[in-house]
């Protein structure tokens, strides 16, 4: 279970709004909701159609310059991208943009094992083949070293990155980014694509007409598989995107669409995040990221058939890869359940795949809801790892807290990686676990809600409206909406069971709600219950007819306050690492006789269940998450029942004679701390 937040929206600020403006009220209100707090923040929020002079950036006119003496002068210009989506639309940009003004222009991108950013070997290469100007797409800011053998080779550079810059800057003829120290350009989250489209707007004289027309549909890409926020001008450059991609003409995206299941008429910021841009990722994770540049620049069709068909296969290949390492970290688990009991968790594994476990971590933060770091461990005995946390936690600071023990590291707050020697893990979990420990009041993965829905905000009008607000993103998230109190009148099974339909009651009237991530028998309640629900809305179009779709994203019990779960938790997870609890605590955890016949009864016309649902079914103060935690640990001591770490499901299984509970050991531990 996770925490729950509501924001409150100004329902009488929205309303002067909607005075001044044709935007819908629930729009309005989402918007103060999100911290629009002045009409003029919600007009420069729909303030769509414009992007910044290039100019402005820093350095910009020296780039130009140096370009265009290069291409007057006749000389190889190599395009240097980075291996993700971001570099790769990047570099597809600036190289097509580049032959379209007559430029001896090559491109470069590493292969993943070479590793992030420019490599010296590389810019040595560039020199015997002849390159005069490297030109930098979504790297280069942190190439110090090698931007001094690029010009001591003779060789001019030109940055253009969006990465934050170091203390020391390497050596250049021009540095564009908008994070640069003294740069005035108004918006700073571009990503590296981006940078490079305003490049292109400014060799084109400063207009952007050209560059939107041929480009937008690459740059919206880029954009949104960086994961910068769409906001402001990325809002910009992925809007127009998406325009342009619903008729692109280049062969190669045409049949990765196509066979991505893209749907043409419908294709929003999802359909680039979860099926345009995994497969253009894929192909730098288990092969070359050439493979992905060469799906975009064929004019081939044949081709384009084959490169894009490549990409899928990769992409299944990634996916695969993926459920092997997420097995085999739960079969980690499962032998060794007391990792669980870290509030950060550490997990590593021989030849796991460098390339995915990034998304492995996101996998595993999702299930377990904690921040966690996977290691992959090489046969030299070197090893890298991939981290992920939720707002509230800086997994950077904490991997920092165990940089005595690292090769390097870096990242943010949500996301980080490491390079650690085999011999030094167990020292930086044991580091890791210190700074957690340290940590007074962990925070928690939340659901976060934007507001409470009422029942005149359930309109397919009202609902219409929040379209203006696309396209959503990082920075500006797809709208989840509260519905506390619903009462449930029926639970329908979907798709032979897979997935649910709810029929709910709330504010007087009657809603469908489906529910794609359980089957009826996974749920928590029972018809007539009482739950409060966190959703996303959108309208259904069929046979003509529209109606307003509400789909689940989390639910509770009604009026369940999930703190004092996750306070519980963390108690017993305390208790388990050997952490000295008060006296007082360890007596609101210690369960009674009682109490464990009551669970034992209630297991035995239940079945299977997860120890979070079994909690929110029984809502019952008495029963503390603690508590019934032990309670399961007591049950399996003894005998009576099989809990499975890694689900954390637990059943009863056929008893061989009369158990003792008092004779546990976890029953012996409580009455010893007790004394």
């Amino acid at each position: 279970m996770k925490k729950w937040t509501v924001n409150n929206c100004d329902e009488r600020l929205a309303a002067e709004f909607a005075d001044k403006c044709d935007i819908g009220l629930l729009a309005l209100k989402l918007l103060t909701a999100r911290g629009c707090a002045t009409y003029e923040q919600v007009v420069d929020y729909f303030r769509s159609d414009e992007l910044e002079d290039p100019f402005v950036l820093s350095d910009m006119q020296a780039a130009v310059d140096t370009v265009n003496a290069a291409i007057d002068g006749g000389e190889k210009i190599c395009i240097y991208g980075d291996y993700d989506c971001d570099g790769i639309t990047a570099t597809y940009i600036l190289y097509t943009y580049l032959q379209s003004m007559s430029a001896d222009v090559i491109y470069h991108i590493n292969e993943r094992a070479q590793g992030y950013g420019m490599n010296i070997e590389v810019v040595r290469e560039l020199k015997e083949k002849g390159v005069g100007l490297i030109i930098t797409v979504d790297n280069g800011i942190s190439a110090v070293d090698e931007a001094a053998e690029a010009e001591k080779l003779g060789m001019k550079l030109v940055i253009t990155d969006h990465h934050t810059p170091p203390d020391v800057l390497p050596v250049a003829a021009a540095i564009v980014n908008p994070h640069k120290s003294g740069c005035p350009s108004f918006y700073k989250e571009l990503a590296g694509v981006g940078v490079a489209l305003k490049l292109c707007a400014a060799l084109d004289g400063g207009s952007y007409d050209m560059v939107v027309e041929q480009y937008a549909d690459i740059a919206a890409i880029g954009t949104v598989g960086d994961l910068v926020p769409i906001t402001g001008e990325n809002r910009t450059l992925v809007r127009k995107g998406l325009l342009y991609l619903a008729n692109t003409e280049k062969p190669g995206l045409l049949k990765l669409m196509e066979l991505s299941a893209v749907d043409k008429e419908n294709i929003s910021s999802g359909s680039l995040a979860f099926q345009i841009c995994p497969r253009i990722n894929a192909a730098g994770r288990f092969a070359s990221p050439i493979k992905a540049l060469e799906t975009l620049l064929t004019d081939d069709d044949e081709s384009a058939q084959a490169l894009a068909a490549e990409l899928c296969e990769l992409n299944e290949t990634r996916k695969n890869t993926e459920q092997e390492i997420f097995k085999e970290i739960k079969d980690y688990i499962n032998a060794d359940p007391s990792v669980l009991n870290d509030r950060v968790l550490v997990l590593a594994g021989k030849g796991w795949h460098h390339g995915v476990i990034g998304i492995v971590s996101s996998k595993v933060l999702e299930c377990y809801d904690k921040p966690n770091i996977i290691i992959s461990i090489d046969e030299d005995g070197s090893a890298r790892g991939s981290a992920r946390s939720f707002k509230g936690f800086n997994i950077h600071d904490c991997i920092e807290s165990a940089s005595a023990v690292l090769e390097k590291f870096g990242g943010h707050e949500c996301a980080g990686g490491l390079s650690v020697m085999e011999s030094n893990i167990e020292a930086f979990r044991k580091a890791v676990r210190e700074y957690a420990d340290k940590q007074e009041n962990m925070p928690a993965a939340a659901t976060e809600c934007d507001m409470k829905l009422t029942a005149a905000d359930l309109t397919v009008e009202n609902i219409r409206e929040l379209e203006k607000l696309r396209p959503f993103g990082v920075g500006n998230p797809t709208p989840v909406f509260y519905m506390p109190g619903c009462k449930v009148n029926s639970i329908i099974p979907l798709k032979n069971g897979k997935y649910t339909k709810l029929m709910v009651s709330y504010e007087g009237g009657t809603y469908e709600a489906l529910d794609f991530s359980n089957s009826p028998d996974m749920l928590f309640f029972r018809e007539g219950a009482s739950v409060d629900l966190a959703v996303n809305i959108d309208i259904n179009q069929f046979n003509g007819r529209e109606s307003v779709s509400i789909k689940v994203k989390d639910m509770k019990p009604a009026g369940l306050d999930p703190d004092k779960y996750l306070a519980a938790k963390d108690a017993y997870e305390k208790l388990a690492r050997g952490i000295t609890l008060p006296v007082n605590y360890i007596k609101k955890m210690c369960p009674s006789r009682k109490e464990m016949v009551y669970i034992y009864k209630y297991l035995q016309n239940t079945g299977e269940i997860s120890l979070d649902d079994l909690y929110m079914r029984l809502a019952n103060p008495v029963f503390n998450f603690c508590k019934l935690r032990l309670i399961a640990d007591v049950f399996c001591e003894a005998g009576l029942a099989g809990l499975d770490p890694s689900t954390q499901r637990v059943k009863l299984i056929p008893a061989t004679g009369k158990a003792d509970l008092e004779a546990t050991a976890t029953m012996q531990k409580l009455e010893a701390l007790l004394k």
